[in-house]
């Protein structure tokens, strides 16, 4: 291989996961030793419900190419609405990426329980891939 030849930049994947349940299940995952990729960085909060629409935007704003805001299952948040609210949030911002026309598919939110590792790790998977495909935000200050 060439030294002087680039690879390919790898996207960043900012995961706000509340510490009940999705952070839970991230820990789980790596105790199985389950693979999701290295460029997922999580963000630990309380509850989903912590994450505001500004949150979500800045973390694209400065470096992240897709956001995932991963919480309890629905109906089972420890702070009894708070995933619901999240979710509203992720909705929003997903419209106002879709009128700057950026895809809306770099913003998700997920549901998972503190038992399902395997499904936090395939959803990082996913993600990543998703946002790999969808290729390197231009939009954001990191990057230029």
């Amino acid at each position: 291989m060439d030294a002087d030849r680039k690879q390919p930049e790898e996207p960043k994947v900012l995961a706000f996961c509340c510490m009940y349940c999705a952070y839970a299940a991230a820990d789980m995952a790596g105790s199985m030793r389950l693979t999701y990729p290295p460029n997922v960085e999580i963000i630990l909060v309380p509850c989903t419900g912590r994450v505001e629409i500004h949150h979500i935007l800045e973390a694209l704003e400065n470096g992240a190419d897709g956001v995932c805001v991963a919480g309890c299952e629905e109906g089972s948040c420890h702070f009894s609405v708070g995933n619901l609210k999240a979710k509203k949030r992720v909705a929003y911002v997903k419209t106002l990426l879709e009128e700057l026309g950026i895809d809306p598919d770099r913003v998700e939110m997920f549901h998972i329980s503190a038992s399902q590792g395997p499904l936090f790790a395939k959803v990082a998977s996913e993600m990543t891939e998703n946002i790999r495909r969808l290729g390197i935000l231009k939009w954001n200050k990191q990057r230029g």
